[in-house]
């Protein structure tokens, strides 16, 4: 009887959004800044889908998970950026809870489909490094279709799991969550009750996210480096290194900006430090992933030539 009345006294509607930063003299321009960032992320994600769709060259299972990352970065970017940008021009950026649990869900979605993706293409470069004769069975259709799907079916998986399991906990008032989008740590340091099972659930997924896929990057690059190393001619050395560089950049750039935000010692690691480090997780990520595919990519840059050569022509 106690919980029903605790539970009738516990029904929050709205939480406010703490935002990136509280200084009024920075908000202009970071409205400036990230409006500018999400126009990059939104074209360049945008184009890349387009033209790997268009360029029958680009018609093979390492661009199709290129296409697959660049649609999960522009939607993670498109669940965090908006609702940011309204933060840093209003006075108080209300959320409502459904709107709230909604972004949450979404995010975790994302989130954990770019790790396991970046997982895929690792092992898409080894078999086509190391098997090459038989990279045409490996990587079928049928298997990166499935590995595709897969990303996304323990994505929605973990996503509920979590939103679930938030959904239970009791948020007794109008409350501020230090943040400037809902997160599941900002937003049990604000629950009343038991979050045990919760931050549970966060270190069994969390483990179980971070370290399969480093585990299978590392080991597929291990052996890509091992059968480099194995090529006679430094030119078929560096022709086959270039064609996993990209990935090696997207990699070290994505998990870098992870380990930054979450391995910190607990003396320095604080709210507002986590705010500023999600930012490169949540937007800077999502822009420089296309950007390195483009430049650092030959057949990428061939294709975005011949796209505009037909262009032209016509």
């Amino acid at each position: 009887m106690k919980n029903m009345e605790a539970r009738n006294h516990c029904t929050v509607t709205d939480f406010f959004l703490a935002g990136l930063s509280e200084k009024p003299e920075l908000q202009m321009p970071l409205f400036l800044l990230f409006t500018g960032i999400y126009v990059v992320t939104v074209v360049g994600n945008l184009g890349m889908i387009t033209l790997i769709v268009l360029s029958s060259q680009l018609h093979n299972p390492m661009y199709y998970f290129l296409s697959s990352l660049s649609f999960i970065d522009l939607c993670q970017s498109t669940v965090v950026i908006p609702k940011m940008l309204v933060s840093f021009v209003t006075e108080q950026n209300r959320i409502s809870y459904p709107e709230c649990m909604t972004q949450l869900y979404f995010l975790i979605i994302f989130g954990v489909a770019e790790c396991y993706t970046l997982a895929a293409m690792a092992y898409d470069r080894y078999v086509a490094i190391c098997s090459p004769l038989l990279y045409s069975v490996t990587m079928s259709y049928q298997i990166y279709s499935s590995l595709i799907a897969g990303v996304y079916i323990f994505s929605v998986l973990s996503a509920s799991v979590h939103t679930g399991f938030m959904i239970r906990i009791w948020f007794c008032k109008l409350d501020v969550i230090n943040h400037y989008f809902c997160d599941l740590l900002p937003l049990l340091k604000l629950a009343h009750f038991n979050t045990y099972i919760n931050e549970l659930l966060i270190l069994i997924f969390g483990s179980l996210n971070i370290c399969v896929p480093i585990l299978t990057i590392i080991t597929s690059y291990t052996s890509i480096i091992t059968s480099i190393l194995h090529i006679q001619s430094t030119e078929g050395r560096t022709k086959t290194f270039s064609t996993c560089s990209s990935h090696i950049s997207a990699v070290a750039i994505f998990f870098g900006s992870a380990a930054f935000m979450y391995l910190q010692p607990s003396s320095v690691n604080s709210m507002d430090q986590g705010k500023v480090s999600s930012v490169f997780y949540t937007t800077v990520v999502p822009m420089l992933n296309p950007l390195i595919y483009s430049l650092r990519n030959k057949d990428v840059s061939a294709a975005l030539k011949k796209i505009l050569q037909r262009k032209t022509f016509m």
